[in-house]
């Protein structure tokens, strides 16, 4: 058997120039790519009309949307035709949808996500264990903010699936309630101090006024009679768990000290 080394030669250089091409045509499609997302976001934030959810959700579309057409195009470079590769991809799409179902559950968790639009950019939610302010949602993860200035990413199958606590759907004020035991004889002087720390609160100052009172009687031993005591307050939902843990504590000095 001769081999044509002209020939292999002229292979090897169109072959060599081809990937050259498509390393070349991969850059710009990720340049692009992300010259698209960022385009889009702007257009889209420039109405004022779309809210911001819609918006990071759209640009990150049309980023995916360039690098898959840089995909298409540089298979093609290879002379891969792109017909036959949908036989392809169709005749193993089983194979592929069952390696790959985490991921399309999470595309299609972010779809029903965008759809329905539990929360918006900027809510107080806590979901999946994890409580945070909502920053973004893309195709895949939805990004939070937590408290501590902690990124949390949640895969968007674990965000839809899960219940959602959004504490910023309601503008208005909630109900804060902690009640713990107390000794009977001094029930009225811990409900003053309580009462006295909690309007201190610009929290609370602003939901209404706090109120501290006996619920029930648990003990009626005439030696240690004991009463639960409840604090109550408005406040708004995103301040609840802070006021809550704040009575807890002032109401655990108090105690100690008495």
């Amino acid at each position: 058997m001769t081999i044509n080394f002209d020939t292999l030669k002229a292979s090897l250089v169109l072959y060599g120039l081809n990937a050259i091409y498509a390393i070349l045509l991969l850059a710009i499609g990720w340049y692009l790519s992300g010259a698209m997302q960022r385009f889009v976001t702007r257009l889209l934030s420039v109405t004022h009309r779309v809210d911001p959810l819609v918006t990071l959700f759209v640009g990150s579309l049309a980023r995916y949307g360039v690098l898959a057409v840089v995909g298409i195009a540089v298979l093609q470079l290879f002379g891969i035709q792109t017909a036959s590769l949908v036989a392809v991809l169709g005749a193993t799409s089983l194979a592929i949808g069952l390696a790959l179902q985490g991921t399309l559950s999470n595309l299609a968790a972010g779809v029903m996500l965008l759809l329905f639009r539990p929360f918006h950019i900027g809510d107080e939610v806590e979901v999946a264990g994890k409580a945070g302010k909502v920053r973004s949602l893309s195709l895949f993860m939805t990004e939070l903010v937590a408290p501590d200035n902690t990124q949390i990413l949640l895969p968007n199958g674990q965000v839809w699936g899960a219940a959602i606590i959004n504490r910023s759907a309601y503008p208005g004020t909630g109900e804060v309630k902690v009640t713990f035991p107390v000794r009977a004889g001094a029930a009225n002087a811990l409900a003053g101090e309580i009462l006295k720390g909690l309007r201190d609160d610009p929290r609370i100052a602003e939901g209404g006024t706090p109120s501290v009172n006996v619920s029930k009687v648990i003990a009626t031993d005439p030696a240690t009679p004991v009463v639960e005591l409840t604090v109550s307050a408005k406040v708004k939902p995103s301040d609840a768990d802070a006021v809550k843990q704040r009575v807890l504590d002032h109401a655990s000095a108090l105690l100690a000290a008495a």
